[in-house]
C-alpha cells in the first residue's frame, strides 16, 4: 500500500512537473544580453559595460507627470556613443485614464527628436486601490496614447504575477518584457504567450557600474524597427459614452471636430448623447483643425503626424508659443 501511494505522488509531481514546464513563456526570438538602469545606478562607464557584454540597455526616462530622472539625457548620449542599443521606459504612476494619457504624452515629449533603437517601454507596477479594471483601462489608454504620439507599438514591463493575474488579453497585443528572478524562462504570462524581454536578476554585476544593477535578455522583438502599428481601418466606428464631448473624441483618434461633425451631419456640436454611433473620418481626410482650450502646437503636431515646423510655415505663424482657441490652422499632409 505505501509503496502504491509513494508511486501515485512520484506521478502526480512529475505531471505537475511537466505542466509547470509547458506553460514556460518562449522569447520571441534569439536574444541578446541586456541591462535597464536608472537613477540609482548612479555614474555609469558605458565603453565598459560594452566590453563586458551588454547589448542593449532601457534607462529610465521619467517616473510619473513631469519628473525627470536624473543624467537620462547623458546616459542616453554615452550609451549611443559606446555602441549600445538604448531604449528608454517611462514609471507611470496614473490613477485614472486621463492621468494615463498625460503621463504618455509627457513620455513622448521627452523622446522627441531621440534616435531611438528599441521600443518605449511602460513601467506600471504601483495600483494603489485601483480596481483589475481600472488597471487596465488607465494601462491601456497609456499604451493606445503613446503608440498613436509615437508611431509604433511600446512594450509593457511587468512582473510576472501581474503579468498572469492582473494584465488582460487587452494588453496583449504589445510585447510584454517580464521580470521573474530564478528560473532560466519565465513560468507564466497570462494573456502573453511568449516574451520580448527578461528581466532575470535585479542582483546582477557589470563592469563599468558600481553596485547592482537589473540584468535582461532582450530579443528582436524590442527593436523600434519591429514596432511599427498596424494601419487603422479607413473609418471607425465609436459607440458614445457617458461624458464622452466630441472634443475629447477628436483628440482620442487624431482627427478634427469639423471632420467628425461632417462626417455624421451633426447640427449641434456640443450635443450629442449616450448610446450615439458616430463615424470617425481616416486620418488622411485631415486638413484643417480648429484650435481647442489647452491645445499646444507640440501636441496638435504629434496628433497628425506632422512636425511643428511645418504647421508653423503652412500657417505663417510669427511665435510657435502663442495660439489661441478657435483659430483655423491648416495641417500639411
Amino acid at each position: 500500500m505505501r509503496k502504491r501511494i509513494t508511486a501515485a505522488l512520484t506521478a502526480f509531481c512529475l505531471v505537475l512537473c511537466l505542466g509547470a514546464s509547458a506553460l514556460a513563456l518562449e522569447p520571441l526570438g534569439q536574444p541578446v544580453q541586456g541591462m535597464d538602469v536608472s537613477a540609482w545606478q548612479g555614474e555609469i562607464d558605458f565603453e565598459q559595460v560594452r566590453a563586458w557584454g551588454i547589448r542593449t540597455v532601457y534607462i529610465r526616462a521619467a517616473v510619473g507627470q513631469g519628473r525627470q530622472d536624473k543624467d537620462w539625457r547623458a546616459n542616453y548620449r554615452k550609451a549611443k556613443a559606446a555602441g549600445l542599443k538604448v531604449g528608454l521606459y517611462h514609471y507611470v504612476t496614473a490613477r485614472s485614464q486621463d492621468q494615463a494619457q498625460e503621463q504618455a504624452e509627457f513620455f513622448a515629449g521627452l523622446m522627441e527628436g531621440l534616435d531611438m533603437d528599441c521600443r518605449p517601454a511602460m513601467d506600471f507596477e504601483s495600483f494603489g486601490d485601483m480596481s483589475k479594471e481600472q488597471i487596465n483601462q488607465a494601462a491601456l489608454a497609456y499604451l493606445t496614447r503613446l503608440e498613436r504620439l509615437c508611431g509604433g507599438k511600446p512594450a509593457v514591463y511587468s512582473n510576472s504575477w501581474t503579468a498572469a493575474h492582473v494584465f488582460d488579453q487587452r494588453l496583449a497585443d504589445y510585447p510584454l518584457w517580464i521580470a521573474e528572478y530564478g528560473p532560466d524562462q519565465p513560468r507564466e504570462g497570462g494573456p502573453w504567450k511568449a516574451w520580448a524581454g527578461f528581466q532575470y536578476t535585479s542582483q546582477g554585476r557589470v563592469q563599468g557600474i558600481q553596485g547592482n544593477v537589473d540584468l535582461d535578455r532582450f530579443t528582436p522583438a524590442m527593436d523600434w524597427e519591429n514596432a511599427a502599428t498596424t494601419p487603422q481601418p479607413e473609418e471607425q466606428t465609436v459607440l458614445v459614452q457617458s461624458g464622452d464631448t466630441l472634443w475629447a473624441i477628436s483628440r482620442k483618434y487624431g482627427v478634427s471636430v469639423e471632420q467628425i461633425v461632417q462626417q455624421n451631419g451633426i447640427r449641434n456640436p456640443n450635443l450629442i448623447y449616450p448610446g450615439q454611433r458616430l463615424q470617425i473620418p481616416s486620418k488622411s481626410q485631415k486638413t484643417g483643425y480648429t484650435v481647442q482650450p489647452g491645445d499646444t502646437l507640440w501636441a496638435i503636431s504629434r496628433e497628425y503626424g506632422v512636425s511643428m515646423e511645418r504647421i508653423v510655415q503652412q500657417n505663417g505663424i510669427r511665435n510657435p508659443n502663442l495660439i489661441y482657441p478657435g483659430q483655423q490652422l491648416q495641417i500639411p499632409s
